[in-house]
């Protein structure tokens, strides 16, 4: 997940891929450290560091075997994905709550921050400091995300950004398509209208992106 959430930021997907895909799907969430229910050490934490962390846990796990995992990551979550081999449009803000418990969805995800914020154990200062500085140091150079997509493979790679990314703006996710390879096979979905976290934003829209690029995936050799 993204800096300074938690793996409950997961809960829509975990219902959608988990429980009402549950047959076809198996969806592992995690907070990663400084957050929720994870250690805190105080120490410099990077997104290499964040990836060596989830790479123990998938081995722990036994989910080792080639192209076994569909990684998916938000923010500084994606940042933590390319080291493996928060914010929202106003009108979306506005709008009312997809799925009516709040007057509007700016309502809901108020809610949710407050809720993460009352957890003073799981949601600490320290914790949060640490995961922007894994954050703000996160930096790829077009040769090594060359590289990357070169052992990934870059049809196997999607970059998906929204027009009005208040945090990371649109022409970062442009520059790392670019990158990347999008004229060489990878993916680049952009959104217009929509801000930071798109998960929470266009729910449907990005489970039906996730699920296209799974078949996808898993009819390449």
């Amino acid at each position: 997940m993204g800096l300074a959430t938690f793996k409950t930021g997961w809960q829509r997907q975990v219902q959608y891929f988990g429980h009402e895909q549950g047959s076809r799907y198996t969806c592992l969430i995690y907070d990663n450290r400084g957050m929720g229910e994870s250690d805190k050490p105080l120490a410099r934490y990077s997104t290499s560091e964040l990836a060596k962390d989830t790479l123990v846990l998938v081995d722990h796990l036994g989910w080792i075997s080639p192209r076994q995992l569909h990684v998916v990551g938000v923010s500084m979550g994606g940042m933590t994905a390319q080291e493996l081999r928060q914010l929202f449009s106003q009108s979306w803000l506005e709008a009312p709550d997809d799925y009516g418990d709040f007057p509007t969805n700016g309502d809901r995800f108020a809610a949710m921050d407050l809720a993460k914020r009352q957890d003073v154990e799981g949601f600490t200062r320290k914790g949060m400091i640490c995961q922007a500085i894994a954050a703000g140091w996160h930096h790829k150079s077009p040769e090594q995300l060359s590289e990357l997509a070169d052992k990934v493979g870059r049809q196997r790679i999607q970059v998906l950004h929204g027009t009005v990314d208040g945090m990371i703006s649109a022409p970062h996710g442009e520059t790392l398509a670019r990158e990347l390879g999008e004229d060489k096979g990878v993916t680049k979905i952009v959104v217009e209208g929509c801000g930071h976290v798109l998960h929470f934003e266009k729910t449907g829209m990005y489970h039906e992106i996730l699920e296209d690029m799974v078949e996808k995936v898993e009819g390449l050799e």
